[in-house]
Order: C-alpha cells, then sequence, then structure tokens
C-alpha cells in the first residue's frame, strides 16, 4: 500500500519548504538538481538510497553519529580537528556537508563528478601529525574507508531506527548502492554489505579512543543553530538519537554511554522521523531530482511503503 504524502495547510507549508532551503544552499555550492532532464545520478530514483536520504531527521542523526565514529580515530580526528572550520563556522560547515551528501545522491552524474573531484583535490593537501604522534593525510586509503563506512552506517541506522525498519536485503543493498561513490571520493574497499561493515568496525575498533574533542563537538552540535528556529528545541534531543545508533561497544569505548536519549524520547524521535517521511517539498533536492528524472515531485514520498516488499 503507498502512502499520501502529508501536505500542510499552505502558509505552514510555505514556511518550512522556505526554512528547510535554507539549509540546502551553502556558499559557493549552487546546483540544479532538476537539470540536466534525463540526466542520471550515481544512483536510481528506485535505489534505498534516494529513499534514506530525503528524510532530513534520519539525515541529522546519521550525520552526527558519523561524525563521532570519525573523530574516535585519532588520524581523522586531527584532520577534521585542525583543518576544517568545524570549531568556527560550524552551520557553514555542516550545511556545506549536507548539500556535498544532496549532491552525491541526487545530483547528474557529472555534476556529482565534478563536486567530488574538488573535494579530492582539498584533501590532497591536508596532511599532518595526530595527538598520537602518528602522520596522517587526509587522501590516506584505509582513512578514507573509514570515513566511508562510517557515514554510510549513520545514515542507514538513522533511518531504520528512528523512520522506518529496513530489511536485512534492503540494508545491504544500501552499502552496496554507495559503491561509485566511493570509489570516486577514493575509499577502494568501502562495505559492500552489512557484514563488511562489521569486519570493517571489527578492524578499526582496536585504533578508536574516547577524546575531549568528542565531547566538545556534542556541545558545539547540541547549540549550533543548525536547524531551522521553530525546530532548534528538538536539536538536543537529534543528537541524543544520533548517540543512541552507534554501536553499543562504540559507545562504550568513547565514553558516551551517559549521552543517549531517555526511553520515553525515543518514540517521540521516531515521530518526528515518520512525519518527515512523509512531508514532500517539492524545492529540495530529493523532488527535484525526481523532476529531472520525469518523476512527479511526490514521488518519493508515496513509494516507500510499496518499494518495502
Amino acid at each position: 500500500m503507498r502512502q499520501i504524502p502529508l501536505r500542510l495547510p499552505g502558509p505552514l507549508h510555505d514556511r518550512i519548504e522556505t526554512m528547510a532551503g535554507a539549509l540546502m544552499r551553502a556558499e559557493g555550492m549552487a546546483v540544479d538538481f532538476a537539470a540536466p532532464a534525463g540526466a542520471a545520478a550515481l544512483a536510481a530514483p528506485d535505489s534505498v538510497s534516494w529513499r534514506v536520504f530525503k528524510n532530513p531527521v534520519a539525515l541529522f542523526i546519521g550525520g552526527v553519529a558519523a561524525v563521532l565514529l570519525e573523530l574516535a580515530e585519532p588520524r581523522v580526528r586531527s584532520g577534521v580537528w585542525d583543518h576544517t572550520s568545524f570549531r568556527t563556522e560550524p552551520v557553514r560547515r555542516l550545511r556545506r556537508t549536507g548539500l556535498a551528501a544532496m549532491i552525491t545522491v541526487y545530483a547528474a552524474r557529472e555534476t556529482a563528478e565534478a563536486m567530488i573531484a574538488g573535494v579530492n583535490r582539498r584533501h590532497a593537501r591536508v596532511t599532518g601529525t595526530a595527538d598520537d604522534g602518528a602522520a596522517y593525510a587526509a587522501d590516506d586509503p584505509e582513512l578514507l574507508d573509514w570515513v566511508q563506512a562510517t557515514a554510510s552506517y549513520g545514515f542507514l541506522q538513522g533511518y531504520h531506527r528512528f523512520v522506518a525498519p529496513l530489511s536485512q536485503a534492503e540494508r545491504d543493498r544500501f552499502y552496496a548502492e554507495a559503491a561509485p561513490a566511493a570509489r570516486l571520493y577514493g575509499a577502494l574497499n568501502s562495505p559492500m554489505d552489512e557484514a563488511a561493515l562489521e569486519r570493517a568496525f571489527d578492524a578499526m575498533a582496536p585504533k578508536l579512543a574516547a577524546s575531549p574533542v568528542i565531547r566538545e563537538f556534542l556541545q558545539i552540535i547540541r547549540t549550533a543553530p543548525a536547524l531551522p528556529a521553530a525546530m532548534r528545541l528538538a536539536q538536543p534531543l537529534l543528537v541524543r538519537a544520533a548517540v543512541d545508533v552507534l554501536p553499543a561497544w562504540a559507545r562504550a569505548r568513547l565514553d558516551l554511554d551517559d549521552q543517549g536519549p531517555a526511553p520515553w524520547e525515543r518514540p517521540v524521535v521516531r515521530a518526528m522521523g515518520r512525519a518527515a517521511e512523509r512531508l514532500a517539498l517539492e524545492s529540495l533536492p530529493p523532488a527535484q531530482a525526481c523532476v529531472r528524472m520525469g518523476l512527479p515531485a511526490d514521488w518519493l514520498y508515496r513509494r516507500e511503503a510499496a518499494g518495502r516488499s
């Protein structure tokens, strides 16, 4: 049975559309997701990826969870903390990262490839020494594989836990769908299914460690005006949900067992995720990408229930 897209009263819908659109604008990264007509993306419209990435609640939760796992690796942590503007301009950094994810999934392949090539050129200039004395380079294939694994895990689990459960086959398909983009980013051994993801976690776990930087990141992301004003009171709750999707062993290793949600908060987050699943915003990348492919703008928002068979 297909679900019915949620349509709010006109003025309220327009206001939410405007606020959500602001989150998708980043300096120097203007992209027309509706053009050129018929141009394929790196993933297909009927992919699990298009379904997952359309949900802003899952994206926020998953993005925070991914960064927590990335910051647990000392070399990645130093690269992120020492070479980006996250501490000084967190909202700008979040918007650029979020828009990059939208381009990777929904934009025409040529647009995504050009954006990724630019990211790779910037990564090639990032080198340094981590807190533990280890040298690092942002284009190290091992680190790129870890970043890809954590991103896929975070976004998938944000959706699976707080929007709609995905079958084992769907979860495996999601990891496989990420492979073409992962290779473009330089991650040559990204996980192709959930079993491979678990092996990657097992291999990296001994290298992960708690750090004051992780607590600092959580404080920044709880308080930075990352969400529209009407949703900002929910931001700390969504951050706690991000901690909740981490594997239990990772929460313990990173000393984050006290940072997750209370039991009563999980249903609240799920209600938010499920409402967002039906809210079709025509100006945002998922809807615009559907238009580019000759589909109705709200196609993704009414196919999810039928797509899970």
